[in-house]
């Protein structure tokens, strides 16, 4: 039997607040001060943000409550659940717009306010922290080859990687996300809200609210080594911001370099925390530079079959053809998650992105050496992706191709 068919009405959203909702002040000293963020829907009254927490999931959620498999009304049971290990507090923390879009204290929720709880409420904790092996045929590769070594603290005799993971939830204090592109808080807003399809009026009627969880992703840091050593800026820091490339990092396409440039940071991550060091991916839910799988795909049809095929000279422009921009990713935000660990310094950046490397000098955070991707691991497919790349800016310690080179780089192939 369905869990809503008693409900005999349906509840709007106003311009007035909620009954009983705890206050939120971001940047707060403490998370006491700062205030729990409540976004579940078991007492409407209660939540104090825009949207639901796992948002990227709340349909998922929508059909299990209107199939009758889930109790809309249902609390998590948070029990043995925190953090295998403690993460800051950090003075990023609380300083005040440097970090807008996740919540820092949001792997404690259920200790810091366990008196809410015992009041009835629905705190959920926006990231998860726990311990795991990741295990990579390539790392395997790696350690038949003798690139690396076992050591049974980072990488056992059977080639899995030790690490410390954390699932992020995205919460965005709207003030701060619209400082950071440069617009007013109530044209960012109301963009949300149009491009959303009116998804979440709130967005538009409770200027009251001030924090938002979005439709969207969020990402999984892995940490290789010690995670209180990442605040250490003595401690060698080997790191990669990663962007999900679904078809390359599952299945393995050879039309770009985002799985071998993944495994590769990877290795690199576990000698350097061998070395006495501490290695770090953050890895990104934002598909086809968030452009989406489907623009991603239909872009890689664009280009092979152009007059005159696939190459880097029109790489970009071929994106900006179909989907009207060329990249969405917009890494504003991407330290956000380097602040939440207490990052002052990266001594090995494997990553050959302007807008990456920007976006973390941007941040205040110290950038030493720039690790690229060796040429034995780029596929022959996405030679066109990365001449391109490096024309338009990107890290490279070798020649930038000109305008001629661009125009004969091509592609084999449709690669996926």
């Amino acid at each position: 039997m369905s869990t809503i068919s008693s409900q005999s009405h349906i509840r709007l959203t106003s311009h007035s607040g909620g009954f009983g909702a705890l206050p939120l002040q971001w940047d707060a000293p403490t998370p006491r001060e700062r205030g729990p963020v409540v976004g579940t829907t078991t007492k409407r009254s209660h939540r104090n943000v825009i949207g639901t927490h796992s948002g990227s999931y709340s349909v998922y959620r929508a059909l299990a409550v209107a199939a009758g498999a889930l109790d809309r009304m249902h609390r998590a049971d948070l029990t043995n659940t925190s953090p295998t290990v403690r993460i800051g507090p950090y003075p990023q923390w609380t300083q005040p717009g440097l970090i807008t879009s996740l919540d820092p204290w949001g792997a404690t929720v259920a200790e810091v306010f366990a008196d809410e709880l015992a009041a009835g409420y629905d705190i959920r904790p926006t990231i998860a922290v726990t311990q795991a092996h990741v295990i990579l045929p390539e790392v395997i590769d790696a350690l038949a080859r003798g690139r690396l070594k076992a050591d049974g603290r980072v990488l056992t005799a059977g080639g899995a990687a030790v690490v410390t993971k954390a699932a992020i939830e995205p919460v965005w204090y709207l003030p701060g996300v619209a400082k950071h592109f440069g617009c007013s808080e109530a044209d960012l807003r109301r963009v949300l809200f149009e491009e959303t399809g009116g998804m979440y009026p709130e967005l538009v009627t409770r200027s009251d609210l001030e924090v938002f969880l979005p439709p969207i992703g969020g990402q999984t840091i892995y940490i290789f080594g010690s995670p209180a050593d990442l605040a250490n800026p003595e401690v060698e820091l080997t790191a990669r911001v990663h962007d999900e490339c679904n078809g390359s990092d599952v299945f393995g396409s050879d039309i770009c370099t985002c799985r071998p440039y993944l495994t590769h940071a990877i290795e690199e991550c576990i000698a350097g925390a061998q070395r006495g060091g501490v290695g770090l991916v953050a890895y990104s839910r934002k598909e086809g530079r968030a452009l989406g799988e489907v623009t991603k795909f239909l872009v890689y049809n664009a280009r092979k079959r152009q007059v005159g095929g696939d190459t880097a000279d029109q790489y970009f422009a071929r994106t900006e053809c179909v989907a009207g921009v060329q990249d969405m990713r917009f890494q504003e935000l991407m330290p956000d998650v380097l602040h939440w660990l207490g990052v002052r310094k990266i001594h090995r950046l494997v990553s050959m992105s302007n807008m990456k490397f920007d976006a973390i000098t941007g941040a205040g955070i110290e950038v030493g050496e720039r690790v690229n991707i060796p040429d034995e691991l780029i596929p022959a497919d996405a030679r066109v992706e990365m001449d391109a790349k490096m024309a338009a800016g990107y890290f490279t310690p070798g020649a930038v191709p000109d305008a001629d080179e661009l125009k004969q780089a091509k592609g084999r192939g449709l690669g996926e």
